[in-house]
């Protein structure tokens, strides 16, 4: 499609080290990237600069340094631990005399590999499609004339028009079917809030042990790997929880710090699971020495899509990295379970987890006791049977209903607002 340097799986990585918080990255990090796209780093060329560059991102020297190093090392590819914008990357394609791929880049190709389902592939699609789109003018430069010659003479579209009109027109159709996902989505949750299943979602950063938790506590065989990204697409799968009753137990992609605006834009749908959720899990890798770096970058992804109000309880995993820790669990100044420490590779803690977890999900739930008067008696019964949620019912002498019940918080609130005066009037106090 594009007129560029072939891309290859030898690569010379760029990172460079700025004064500026806002542009600093992680070169670990940017190697394990490089890893789970199964490029082989052939060299790092490193650097520091108060601010990038306006032509090559890099200085002239270092971007000279790049372009020697791809011909010593025989490269393929430069990837850049970077966001470059379109200009940066056919400069410095010029100049290597091969293709150039900056982090957002990399990261979209990591999700192409990694998407399974139907809906998995449409939103890696659309995000490279958002992506490309911002870059159709250097890939066709040598198109941006109208075709000449006999019977193509005249007005009409440019290549370049025509291709950012087909462009227009596939993120419209991917559009349209992954809305119709989203319906189906809703559809799920809806069932399940009728139901009254408490849902619960894994977040984290990018492997922190996400898939491994998941698989432990549910006995399922979600591909797990030590390596970023390696869940994409959102798996669910039902729980029992002790005094609370089946959950519903959803695994997600993971996060990571400047996650690209058009992978937030494009997995709307599979984060909704999070932001639809009853509590979080936060999976955090314990072992990981800026563990505290990666929380912080958890929170702002969740703020970005409206989940950061949602409860959540930290799941301090990887335990058997470290020394003299054991499975426990932390509580707050109010002595509400905050923190579980626990070990998903080996098992131990998950007890503790589900422990936790029924803890926290009881604290929103509420238990009534009803005396409900003849007149009322079929609506409200038949109501809270369909909650599921009598615990105990009886008769008093004058006819009344006495009836136990024990449901969410949020449930009961709603159904106050529906019943009104007549539900508090009730109340067995």
């Amino acid at each position: 499609m594009f007129d560029r340097y072939e891309a290859g799986e030898r690569a010379v990585l760029v990172h460079i080290n700025f004064t500026q918080e806002g542009e600093w990255e992680d070169l670990n990090e940017f190697e394990m990237l490089v890893s789970s796209a199964g490029v082989s780093a052939l060299q790092v060329v490193t650097g520091s600069r108060q601010s990038p560059h306006p032509k090559y991102y890099v200085g002239e020297g270092k971007a000279q340094e790049i372009a020697h190093a791809v011909r010593m090392m025989g490269a393929d590819i430069v990837l850049f631990n970077h966001s470059l914008s379109p200009a940066q990357e056919r400069n410095l394609e010029k100049l290597c005399k091969c293709r150039v791929l900056d982090r957002t880049g990399l990261i979209l190709d990591i999700f192409a590999q990694r998407a399974r389902t139907h809906e998995g592939k449409l939103q890696v699609e659309l995000a490279q499609l958002r992506h490309i789109s911002t870059r159709l003018i250097r890939g066709w430069t040598h198109l941006e004339r109208q075709k000449g010659g006999i019977g193509l003479r005249g007005p009409g579209e440019t290549q370049l028009e025509t291709d950012r009109r087909l462009l227009r027109d596939r993120i419209k159709a991917i559009l349209r079917r992954l809305e119709k996902v989203a319906k189906q989505r809703e559809q799920g949750r809806r069932a399940r809030n009728r139901a009254e299943i408490p849902t619960v979602s894994l977040v984290g950063y990018t492997n922190a042990g996400k898939s491994t938790l998941f698989n432990q506590i549910t006995q399922a065989s979600v591909y797990a790997a030590d390596q970023l990204f390696a869940t994409l697409d959102p798996t669910l799968r039902k729980i029992d929880v002790a005094d609370i009753g089946s959950a519903i137990l959803a695994d997600t992609v993971g996060f990571i710090r400047h996650l690209p605006h058009d992978l937030v834009a494009a997995f709307k749908a599979t984060l909704q699971e999070t932001q639809e959720a009853d509590i979080l899990l936060h999976v955090v890798d314990a072992s990981d020495e800026r563990f505290r770096e990666n929380i912080h970058a958890v929170h702002e992804v969740l703020e970005e899509i409206d989940a950061h109000d949602i409860p959540a309880l930290v799941v301090m995993n990887k335990i058997d990295n470290l020394e003299g820790q054991e499975p426990r669990i932390e509580r707050d100044e109010d002595g509400v379970a905050s923190v579980v420490w626990l070990s998903a590779m080996e098992g131990k803690g998950t007890e503790l987890l589900f422990a936790a977890l029924s803890e926290r999900l009881a604290s929103q739930m509420v238990q009534y006791r009803l005396r409900v008067t003849p007149r009322y008696q079929g609506r409200i019964r038949s109501t809270f049977f369909q909650m599921r949620c009598i615990e105990r019912e009886e008769y008093d002498q004058d006819g009344n209903l006495l009836i136990d019940v024990r449901m969410q918080q949020v449930d009961w609130s709603r159904l106050e607002k529906r019943e009104g005066a007549v539900l508090r009037d009730f109340i067995v106090t």
